[in-house]
């Protein structure tokens, strides 16, 4: 699937530029994972449409989510990158078949949650380490819409220690601080 066409239902089925922003941002650390945990570059489309498109159905139809995606998805012939979007919700109970399934699931919360701590910072996600994210997971009042279990378990799911799962979310995102608003304002 084309990136475009993602895109394009992205923004059609998506108003809230934070979720956009979000969508972005997985999008962003699912193309890395792809590099590293993947087949490598050809695994970076489909894994980076994976990311874009997780949480598309989910302000329009919060309640159907993500049936509705990935029955489109479906209907397109994209059953990989359904599948993916089926087991990034834990409540579905859908294994994690590929390397791209436990991708999306680890890199889901991670991705919103080190937007999250970069934004509460003057220097946004540039300065942003390890230990401070670290930190921010264990008050639960601080982003407290992030599910902390699947954080943990989907770096588990990778077979990598947390600390080095949170550095990779980080340096995924770091050179799209602009773009994504993270850059901090410092100096401004």
């Amino acid at each position: 699937m084309e990136r475009a066409q993602a895109w394009q239902l992205l923004t059609e089925w998506t108003e809230s530029p934070a979720l956009l922003q979000h969508a972005r941002a997985v999008e962003l650390s699912m193309r890395a994972a792809a590099l590293r945990y993947g087949a490598g570059e050809a695994d970076v489309a489909a894994w980076g449409v994976a990311g874009l498109l997780h949480d598309a159905d989910y302000e329009r139809w919060p309640e159907e989510h993500p049936a509705r995606v990935v029955s489109w998805l479906r209907e397109r012939g994209e059953e990989a990158i359904a599948h993916a979007i089926s087991a990034h919700y834990t409540k579905w109970g859908v294994s994690y078949d590929s390397a791209m399934d436990r991708a999306l699931l680890a890199v889901d919360e991670l991705s919103g949650f080190v937007g999250a701590c970069a934004l509460v910072r003057p220097e946004g996600i540039t300065t942003l380490e390890v230990k401070s994210v670290q930190k921010k997971l264990k008050d639960k009042r601080f982003a407290a819409g992030v599910d902390r279990g699947e954080v943990k378990a989907g770096a588990e799911l990778l077979g990598v220690p947390l600390a080095e799962h949170i550095q990779f979310v980080i340096d995924a995102l770091r050179p799209h601080a602009e773009a994504l608003g993270l850059q901090g304002n410092a100096g401004r």
